[in-house]
């Protein structure tokens, strides 16, 4: 199998003057201090990785300069998830813009609203729209309590290409449940919509070899099916208290039911449709 792919990771540095923090964040919240392209590399290089998803880390807010200056040093490696405000009157301009320069997708991860309504309002209108236009991925971050937000949004907008992260968040506050599992699983339906199977080290017991996450895995594999799931490590939090292979070998190595060509959608080919086709 060429290179994998992770779809999900975080850089950031702490040279402030050049790429100063967003209001509200201060230095010493930045755990580690700093997670450098090079730094990824190093996890990354050894374990058969080729290319990596950059998404916007939430230190910069809206000024996705650090990365987008990651993918110019190293444009054959990076693309790019960026944020956008969506309220902006020129909202389709800056997606079109940060389009140009190596980001396929944008985050969407509501905060501070009711989960019923996180995704409702005349921006996001607008940014499904364009969106679908354009082909570019909307990656939503939620909490298995929105998936019904997220069914209408899809209903709404249906041309629009949708990832969900880390499995819906499934697991990371209590036990993975049944009513979230069938919310997740019922977005298969819509085919617009992909899912990273992603974070193990945040979800159900939260420690290696994460092989309680396999019930999980293949409910969402036998709904969506290996060519709309996509595997990320959601690094460097992933490699806080385990190491970089483990995020990757509960897919490449210890589940069963995934056959080698499986594998090779949810670990590289997947990815490389939704993230990197556009160049």
């Amino acid at each position: 199998m060429p290179g994998f792919v992770d779809t999900h990771v975080h850089i950031w540095t702490d040279n402030f003057a050049e790429y100063p923090l967003a209001e509200g964040f201060q230095a010493a919240e930045m755990t580690p201090r700093e997670f450098t392209p090079d730094d990824l590399l190093r996890h990354t290089t050894p374990e058969g990785v080729a290319k990596v998803v950059l998404v916007q880390m939430s230190y910069y807010g809206l000024d996705n300069s650090y990365m987008l200056a990651a993918i110019r040093q190293r444009p054959e490696v990076f693309r790019g998830v960026a944020v956008v405000d969506w309220n902006s009157d020129s909202l389709e301009k800056d997606m079109l813009a940060l389009a140009q320069q190596g980001v396929s997708g944008f985050r969407i991860f509501p905060q501070n609203v009711p989960a019923e309504t996180c995704l409702d309002g005349e921006g996001l209108d607008r940014m499904f729209r364009f969106a679908a236009q354009e082909n570019l991925v909307l990656c939503l971050l939620v909490n298995p309590e929105a998936l019904p937000a997220v069914r209408r949004r899809c209903e709404a907008f249906p041309d629009t290409p949708v990832v969900i992260d880390h499995l819906a968040r499934l697991g990371m506050a209590g036990p993975v449940t049944e009513s979230g599992t069938q919310a997740l699983c019922a977005l298969a339906r819509h085919p617009k919509v992909k899912v990273k199977v992603s974070a193990f080290y945040a979800l159900g017991e939260k420690k290696p070899p994460h092989l309680d996450l396999a019930p999980l895995i293949r409910r969402v594999y036998e709904s969506f099916g290996p060519k709309r799931l996509m595997w990320a490590s959601d690094c460097p939090f992933q490699v806080q208290n385990e190491t970089y292979a483990d995020g990757l070998s509960l897919l490449r190595d210890r589940l069963d039911f995934l056959s080698a060509e499986d594998k090779e959608w949810i670990l590289r080919r997947t990815a490389e449709e939704t993230f990197f086709s556009l160049w």
